[in-house]
């Protein structure tokens, strides 16, 4: 997420970060289920109206970090150089996120979430959603609209190798086996073999690039 830069910006982005560090605190104390949302406004000294300003919902108080994920997945595609194949760049950002996510610390978190099954399905549905901002990446970069079913299709893997590699006893190595697999899928999809005539390649690379 952009850095705020006016003063008002920050005060939000700072009673956001609060909230959330708030409810993070509050549900690995006492359980999720165990805290409301009045719980959580009480605590950090704020309305109720004013958690749901910046939280559409309880379960998104767990996944606070959930835009940054979906911005640096589609920046991963947006932002990568001109000549820089598509599918190392991906795998790339998928290794960062999977290292801040199997970090011992978070370790609490995730076992909170594997505990609730409204976290569950929440994370379910998130990966859904970034996995379609990340098609729609993928597919403005080749000059598609709508995005077409291999961009949807490797989308979704990308979101399930980030899934897979997280519970993975060698989770980096996780991530290297199934980009793999995915680099085969897309360099067999006409999209990408069409992009690959028009242009220089952008799907070649190495695990562990």
């Amino acid at each position: 997420m952009t850095a705020p830069t006016g003063r008002r910006e920050r005060k939000k982005a700072a009673t956001r970060q609060r909230i959330a560090d708030t409810a993070m605190r509050l549900f690995l104390a006492r359980g999720y289920d165990a805290v409301g949302i009045r719980d959580v406004a009480a605590e950090a000294d704020v309305a109720v109206a004013t958690v749901f300003t910046h939280f559409a919902s309880k379960e998104a108080l767990v996944f606070e970090l959930d835009e940054d994920f979906e911005q640096r997945l589609v920046l991963a595609v947006t932002g990568r150089a001109p000549h820089e194949p598509l599918i190392p760049a991906l795998r790339h950002e998928i290794h960062a996120l999977v290292r801040h996510c199997t970090a011992d610390s978070t370790a609490p978190t995730w076992r909170m979430i594997y505990d609730s099954p409204a976290l569950r399905d929440y994370e379910e549905s998130m990966r859904l959603r970034h996995a379609e901002s990340l098609a729609t990446a993928m597919a403005a970069d080749l000059g598609l609209s709508p995005p077409s079913t291999a961009c949807r299709a490797i989308a979704r893997f990308t979101i399930d190798a980030f899934a897979v590699a997280r519970e993975a006893p060698d989770p980096q190595a996780a991530v290297d086996e199934v980009f793999v697999m995915i680099a085969a899928a897309w360099e067999a999809a006409p999209v990408a073999q069409g992009a690959a005539t028009a242009g220089p390649p952008k799907v070649t690379g190495t695990p562990g690039e």
